[in-house]
């Protein structure tokens, strides 16, 4: 049998394994009328401790280049875990809104430290973390509650029960405040819980749009919310922190693969009310495609079937040439600054992950964001760079998700 044949039958028995094995019961748990956050929650599935271990040896098979870290996370099994869908209070510009995303519970009595999971870009309402419950990568780490965390994964604004509204996308903002009022509701909901409870300590990771909303929140929770959560560690992985250096890359570049990611920041930021005429910025069709393709009903993939992957003909020629000095570009120019994450100095362990071919990213942001936080003061026993050799933005995905929780599980080990 050839790998690739192999690798196409062990998914097919591991989608197999997981179907079979999930309780896909909706129980309602009871809410006291004095939480401000926490709403509601519902029992989706539930996954025993035999269930994660077969579940991960699988995967150790079918990801044979993963094989020794997730035999090594098979060690740190502690339980099996209950998946809940929980909806909370939230806002967005002043305007309350009802949230959702995903809580993952040790099925073990104990006291557990909460790690959040941010996710990368999506533009499917079907694939929120609340919606797609099959998808493997949720599945992977909803799992990982069984290693000692409770699990968050946020849906993000525009998904899930906000699916009425556009998605913010790679708006600072709104995504520090609706992931830190899914925690604080998070934090409502265990307290409800007879046989565990939250230590209050924190980590934090992410990959791609999840990477930079990742570092996002914990500049954020350093600089304003410390007194609430004890922030243990943040994993960042692939993120497009720098966005004016984004725009500088793109702008000079003859093709990108990518381009339903700037339609995405495009449509966002129009929504955002930006200064900036979308005719002045992309060519048409583009600039009046835009606002109809982010419904939540076409893949990034079919977006992109739609856009084009050349850069001259994605963008004005005029905005290729002066975005940086032409005042009528000021509002977007400001818009990409704004939600844009700088370095600072941080006594927080960070993990800074990415792929060395990355051409959707370019790894540069982060090797860039590195020599930042080491200027700002930022001890290289604290901030530390693990470029992933070879991983493109895809593959990196995996390796960066397992090398975070590794280190996550080391540190907690520590701080016990």
């Amino acid at each position: 049998m050839n790998t690739k044949l192999l690798r196409y039958t062990l998914y097919f028995f591991l989608v197999l394994f997981v179907s079979v094995s999930c309780d896909n019961s909706m129980d309602d748990v009871e809410v006291p009328s004095e939480n401000t956050y926490f709403v509601e929650s519902k029992l989706v599935t539930s996954y025993s401790k035999a269930d994660i271990s077969a579940y991960l040896t699988l995967a150790s098979i079918l990801y044979p280049e993963q094989s020794a870290q997730l035999e090594e996370i098979l060690t740190h099994i502690e339980s099996g875990v209950k998946v809940y869908k929980i909806i909370y209070n939230t806002e967005f510009n002043g305007e309350a809104k009802t949230a959702s995303g995903i809580v993952c519970l040790p099925d073990q009595d104990g006291s557990y430290p909460i790690l959040s999971y941010q996710n990368g870009t999506n533009t499917l309402h079907s694939a929120a973390p609340t919606v797609d419950t099959n998808n493997k990568l949720f599945q992977i780490l909803e799992m990982m509650g069984s290693t000692g965390f409770i699990i968050t994964l946020p849906d993000y604004l525009g998904f899930g029960e906000t699916d009425d509204m556009f998605h913010p996308y790679l708006h600072k903002e709104s995504t520090v405040q609706t992931v830190m009022d899914m925690l604080r509701a998070v934090e409502e909901m265990v307290a409800e819980e007879n046989s565990i409870s939250s230590t209050q300590d924190l980590y934090i990771s992410g990959y791609s749009q999840g990477g930079w909303a990742t570092m996002c929140l914990q500049k954020a929770i350093e600089s304003q919310f410390s007194s609430e959560f004890d922030l243990k560690a943040s994993a960042c992985g692939a993120g497009p922190y720098d966005l004016t250096t984004i725009n500088e890359y793109v702008t000079g570049l003859t093709t990108y693969p990518m381009p339903y990611f700037l339609g995405y920041i495009f449509n966002s930021y129009i929504n955002l009310e930006l200064n900036t005429s979308i005719n002045d910025v992309l060519q048409d069709p583009y600039a009046g495609l835009i606002p109809t393709l982010y419904d939540g009903t076409k893949s990034g993939d079919e977006i992109n079937a739609q856009l084009t992957t050349s850069m001259p003909d994605f963008f004005t020629a005029d905005y290729i040439s002066n975005w940086t000095t032409d005042a009528k570009f000021s509002g977007i120019k400001d818009m990409l600054e704004e939600n844009s994450v700088q370095a600072y100095f941080t006594s927080t362990p960070t993990l800074l992950l990415h792929g060395t071919a990355d051409d959707f990213v370019p790894p540069i942001l982060t090797s860039n964001l590195y020599a930042d936080f080491i200027t700002s003061g930022s001890s290289t026993n604290v901030v530390t760079l693990l470029p992933l050799a070879g991983a493109t933005h895809t593959t990196g995905i995996l390796p960066s998700g397992i090398a975070s929780l590794l280190w996550f599980l080391q540190l907690k080990g520590e701080n016990s």
